[in-house]
């Protein structure tokens, strides 16, 4: 029976072998190298989020995509190290999560597209010249905090605020970035910034504890290594019934108040977008570099009843 005759007799099985036929060669096998800083909640739910919009644009895990995952577990060598294994490897496309890890990869691999996460100023960590036309190999999403925003919530839960704690690591150009920038808004709005170094995820108890006393509430940014330590910080604040504010809605599900974030999932799907558009041929360097969406209000009700504070919020 000839490929004709079978198609005359069976519609169905013609349009799937078309189908096949016209799709195969669009989406040909693909390999990228995903790594990350540190494992925690927030950049595990942006990994998800990218694998499964990349299985969404048609590249599916274990199907016609391969996926080389590391992750360097806080360890700035490991993270070096893990940017010379993908350099030496035929990769489609490299993301990094995180700024500590996209700073390795960048510094390592010239030729092979980029294309980041959860970077909270990509032009200060010099992993791009600039966010419209960022050039080369390089694009991804940045997560730059709303932080009028932000400091707006906790003022609105906190309506006696004087005092905000920050915990951060020195370690991370993010966190930095982060505390320069809530120091410049804060100073407008009457409201003192201390803050204390938690250079591991080990240090955040004893840094945190260092503010308790002297805060009115404590915040943290996307600091990696404060999220990963993330229990201890929430622990002592509840003991101390001091309201904690943090920058993901992650981070208030395992514990915080409240947050006014990105969701750490969506923007996942959304660096997924940029990747999927350059296995299929696009340059990274005509990709502008993008801003995360739909910041939202986030609140732990368990931990609002346990420090008895009543918080909403519209921005």
């Amino acid at each position: 029976m000839t490929f004709l005759n079978l198609f005359r007799k069976n519609l169905k099985a013609a349009v799937l072998f078309l189908t096949l036929f016209y799709t195969f060669p669009l989406l040909a096998e693909k390999t990228i190298g995903i790594t990350q800083i540190v494992d925690h909640p927030s950049l595990n739910a942006i990994r998800e989020g990218i694998l499964e919009e990349l299985s969404h644009q048609g590249f599916v895990q274990g199907r016609n995509l391969t996926v080389i995952f590391e992750n360097a577990q806080g360890n700035p060598t490991v993270a070096a190290q893990i940017a010379q294994k993908f350099a030496s490897m035929p990769l489609d496309a490299v993301v990094p999560i995180t700024t500590p890890s996209a700073q390795t990869i960048v510094q390592q691999i010239k030729g092979t597209p980029i294309i980041f996460a959860a970077i909270t100023d990509p032009v200060r960590a010099k992993i791009v010249s600039s966010l419209k036309h960022p050039g080369h190999n390089v694009t991804g999403v940045t997560d730059a905090p709303p932080l009028t925003e932000q400091l707006n919530l906790i003022e609105t839960c906190i309506p006696t605020l004087k005092t905000l704690g920050v915990v951060y690591n020195p370690g991370e150009i993010n966190s930095v970035t982060f505390l320069e920038d809530l120091k410049e808004l804060a100073k407008k709005k009457h409201i003192k910034i201390i803050s204390a170094a938690a250079p591991k995820s080990s240090d955040v108890k004893t840094a945190a504890q260092s503010l308790i006393e002297k805060s009115d509430a404590i915040f943290i940014g996307n600091d990696n290594t404060v999220v990963s330590g993330l229990e201890a910080l929430v622990k002592a604040c509840l003991d101390a019934k001091k309201p904690l504010f943090v920058s993901d809605p992650d981070s208030v599900d395992r514990g915080a108040l409240a947050a006014y974030a990105y969701d750490q999932r969506q923007m996942g799907r959304q660096v997924g977008e940029i990747v999927a558009k350059i296995l299929n041929g696009k340059n990274p360097k005509d990709i502008p570099v993008e801003r995360a969406r739909d910041a939202k209000f986030s609140l732990n009700p368990q931990t609002a009843e346990k420090i008895k504070v009543s918080c909403s919020f519209t921005p």
